[in-house]
């Protein structure tokens, strides 16, 4: 997947593509880390990049969940599922990690082709203090919006991690994810080019 997301058909189809692309993106800020390096906290915070390609595959399964109707769990296992999913477990691997966002990714892509209205309500859940009081239901559409909102802004976090962690930045990590020949002015990552 190059830099910007193609020409799209639709509405569907671009809001798919434009969640896809935030989900490439933020996959690339792991590019050639280590298990280690993929753990790593490096900045005030507790996040890894590890850990915030995991959160956002828990936390967009959880709308599907949502827009699907499905019964939640009790508050304090949900929010214990929650704090966990920030973290990747000593057992996981970055590969573990990829396996299930792309399983939460095709499980979005399968439920919105089954959606025949993207204005279709979604209820919004009671007794949870973040979702607002006074609103009944968001529409499919929404959600997805949402959904994008929520994956570029951890692929941002995770692009300053992943500077703090060896200097690359998401640019050239991009060039050598997806194979771009080296330029005059653009050279691709490479774990000796970095700091």
């Amino acid at each position: 997947m190059a830099g910007n997301v193609p020409p799209v058909a639709d509405e569907r189809e671009g809001l798919l593509a434009y969640l896809e692309q935030q989900r490439h993106v933020l996959r690339i800020a792991a590019h050639g880390l280590t298990e280690e390096q993929a753990r790593a906290v490096p900045t005030r915070s507790s996040l890894s990049v590890g850990g915030l390609i995991k959160h956002t595959a828990f936390t967009e399964d959880g709308w599907i969940d949502i827009l699907l109707q499905k019964p939640s769990k009790p508050m304090e296992e949900t929010m214990k599922d929650y704090e966990a999913g920030y973290v990747m477990a000593d057992d996981e691997t970055l590969e573990d990690v990829f396996a299930r966002y792309d399983e939460v990714a095709r499980r979005t892509a399968d439920v919105i082709a089954g959606i025949a209205d993207l204005g279709q309500p979604v209820p919004v859940p009671k007794g949870v203090p973040w979702y607002p009081q006074d609103v009944d239901a968001w529409s499919v559409r929404w959600v997805l919006l949402h959904l994008i909102e929520e994956t570029a802004r951890h692929a941002g976090h995770a692009d300053i991690i992943r500077e703090h962690i060896d200097g690359a930045t998401a640019i050239p990590l991009m060039a050598a994810a997806e194979g771009w020949p080296e330029t005059p002015w653009l050279k691709p990552w490479s774990p000796t080019a970095t700091v």
